[in-house]
């Protein structure tokens, strides 16, 4: 009879613990499905000018062209605002060759909370412009851009889009349009 009272304690004691396991895995897998609804997806835009910082040889201490982009680096810190960040200030940091082609970009964006938005692109400047263009553009790319993440309440966020940029006879600063989407966590807003 002792035995069949410690067998059914112990049978007890395993069942709850089971029990209470199982309620804390199905509340952490619900919350999970939780988080991941608070992923939410919206039209990105964002116009700015650039002003050309530094242009020419990769001969800054930190080199960073090489290989098939390894004739010029630019250096372009730029004002403007966004749909999603409000007044943002962007800089790019990236190399090219001397066909226009351009890449090996370390690019973010910062609002004014001081929260970044990484982003990539790479692609092609083109000499001229299209008959869209107004005369005075010089020159004018149209790229693929993609968010790579960020900090503050751009942690974790994804998205892509389309460049569609270009400089000017008039100033001598770059002039950016893109747009796109971006996905962000909006959990707890």
């Amino acid at each position: 009879m002792k035995k069949l009272e410690i067998f059914t304690t112990f049978t007890l004691v395993l069942y709850l613990a089971f029990s209470f396991y199982s309620c804390k895995n199905f509340s952490t897998e619900t919350k999970k499905a939780e988080d991941k609804s608070a992923m939410v997806t919206e039209e990105f835009e964002a116009e700015f000018i650039g002003n050309y910082v530094y242009v020419g040889p990769d001969t800054l201490p930190t080199q960073k062209c090489t290989d098939f982009l390894s004739t010029w680096r630019a250096i372009v810190d730029c004002k403007g605002t966004s749909n999603i960040m409000g007044d943002i200030k962007i800089h790019f940091d990236f190399c090219g060759n001397d066909q226009g082609h351009y890449g090996n970009t370390y690019a973010y964006f910062v609002d004014k909370s001081n929260d970044t938005l990484f982003v990539s692109c790479e692609g092609t400047v083109i000499e001229g412009k299209t008959n869209e263009h107004p005369s005075f553009v010089i020159s004018y790319w149209k790229d693929d851009f993609e968010i790579l993440g960020g900090t503050g309440k751009f942690e974790g966020a994804s998205g892509k889009g389309k460049t569609d940029d270009y400089n000017s006879s008039e100033d001598p600063n770059s002039h950016h349009q893109w747009k796109g989407t971006i996905t962000l966590n909006k959990e707890g807003e």
